[in-house]
């Protein structure tokens, strides 16, 4: 379902979603103890318990972040000067603390570790340049690990194209809507309005900026799969259909977003690709119910294309779609080592 228009939200959903779990918080002790006495009764390692203490902690932290957020909004004039470089910076910062929080709470209660395959590569020269990650998509949390990456780790400002959907979420809605974002609408004519988001966010972008790009365009899935290779068949591209049954973990790349970026960046953007296995069992809300009692563990790993190796506009198809073959067996490998360690785990 659509959100309606934003100064709807502004004025009569987000006040009544901060008092609303404003009372919902203050009474949520209470849950707790009550959940936590009925998941003794529920199979799984306090699998209800778990559930309500991370969306208090989110709850907790989306609140808190709204009304930061109006106070901002309050200091630059209410909103006269909100664009301007030190209320962006401020809008940054809150946005990395909610990252930082979310993130850190889901790996405490849901025991997820992450682990980094290989040295993180170092870009070359001394001057920061933009950049452009082309990352794996798959379930619910990766854009969130992904941007809180770059902000914790790298010290970038993340951009990125969204589901108009997630504006449903009061504090991501505020934020996002303040920094460098767009969101495209979920009707099937959404093609046009995605790729000019990517030209303008990859067309701005400064030095200190990294634009987060999902080529996929969606979690993987079989029925998607098949219905890829179907598509790149029909348009008559037989060559892209082959090469796409050969993925075993990863939906065909579309080339036309990421070509577009590429055009639009700056000169001296690098490139990044992100891969990671580890979440393809956490796509639907059931799937993270079931699989919640396991720790999770998630590999990452990064492929570094300086400016200088990106190869023509010609090239750049097939240059894509041997990466992601790269990025697809290397997510074979580690899905199959995981396989291993839980039948030596399981083992009786």
């Amino acid at each position: 379902m659509r959100p309606p228009p934003q100064w709807v939200r502004r004025l009569f959903f987000d006040p009544v979603f901060v008092l609303g779990i404003s009372v919902v918080l203050l009474s949520m002790p209470i849950i707790i103890v009550a959940v936590a006495f009925a998941s003794r009764y529920v199979p799984g390692k306090w699998r209800p318990l778990r559930v309500v203490w991370f969306l208090f902690l989110y709850l907790l932290v989306d609140v808190t972040a709204v009304v930061v957020l109006f106070l901002i909004w309050l200091g630059s004039g209410f909103g006269w000067k909100l664009r301007a470089p030190g209320f962006q910076r401020a809008n940054y910062r809150v946005f990395a603390w909610m990252l930082r929080r979310i993130v850190a709470s889901a790996k405490f209660t849901f025991k997820v570790s992450i682990v980094q395959d290989g040295e993180l590569p170092a870009p070359v020269g001394t001057v920061r340049r933009p950049l452009l990650i082309f990352s794996r998509h798959a379930g619910p949390g990766d854009s969130l690990l992904v941007m809180d990456g770059l902000m914790s780790r790298f010290n970038r400002q993340p951009r990125i194209v969204l589901k108009e959907f997630l504006q449903w979420d009061p504090a991501a809605d505020i934020v996002l809507n303040r920094i460098p974002s767009a969101f495209v609408p979920l009707h099937k004519k959404a093609g046009d309005p995605v790729i000019e988001a990517i030209e303008e966010m990859s067309r701005t972008m400064g030095q200190h900026d990294a634009f987060v790009i999902f080529p996929e365009g969606g979690n993987y899935s079989l029925k998607r799969h098949v219905r890829a290779i179907q598509k790149l068949k029909e348009i008559g591209r037989p060559d892209l259909a082959e090469r796409a049954e050969a993925l075993k973990n990863t939906l065909p790349p579309k080339p036309k977003g990421v070509m577009t970026a590429l055009a639009a960046a700056p000169d001296k953007t690098d490139v990044f690709f992100v891969g990671h296995a580890g979440l393809e069992a956490l796509v639907e809300v059931s799937d993270i119910w079931r699989a919640m009692p396991m720790d999770t563990q998630i590999a990452t790993k990064l492929w570094y294309v300086p400016a200088e190796n990106i190869p023509p506009p010609e090239k750049q198809e097939e240059w894509l779609y041997d990466i992601w073959a790269d990025i697809d067996g290397w997510i074979t490998e580690k899905l199959s080592d995981t396989a291993e360690a839980f039948d030596e785990d399981h083992h009786y």
